[in-house]
């Protein structure tokens, strides 16, 4: 019978976990702000991963940018400090991405929202021309 979990997928599990407790904990750069980690994939030979991260607390994009530069600046630390936290032969090369989707969520979600707020006035003022600006 198959394993359910590749080791990849149990690798990128606990890389997701082990390195959210050291950025928490271990990296002390105040223009972090609070780093979300929403995934982390594997290369299938554990050579390289890609750390998806968002920041809570950051507004603009630039900051975001730069706070991704920040954990790439940290990755060689933060790679030496997992091989000493985990038991695994090979410690894959780190490289922090900034993830757009929580971004993108909230923008679709807005989206939705007004969509809903125009469809009730219409249903409220059947014959009332609807303004379909941003300004309500």
């Amino acid at each position: 019978m198959p394993r359910e979990f590749t080791r990849k997928d149990r690798v990128s599990d606990a890389l997701q976990r082990e390195l959210s407790k050291l950025i928490r904990d271990e990296v002390r750069d105040p223009r972090l702000a609070m780093a979300n980690i929403t995934a982390v994939e594997v290369n299938r030979d554990l050579a390289n991963a890609k750390v998806y991260v968002t920041f809570v607390g950051l507004s603009s994009e630039e900051d975001s940018r730069k706070a991704t530069e920040i954990l790439n600046g940290a990755a060689g630390f933060l790679r030496t400090r997992v091989a000493r936290e985990m038991q695994l032969r090979i410690v894959p090369h780190l490289r922090f991405i900034y993830d757009y989707s929580g971004r993108r969520a909230q923008d679709l979600t807005a989206i939705i929202e007004r969509a809903v707020y125009l469809d009730k006035q219409r249903q409220i003022n059947p014959d009332e021309p609807i303004n379909y600006s941003e300004e309500d």
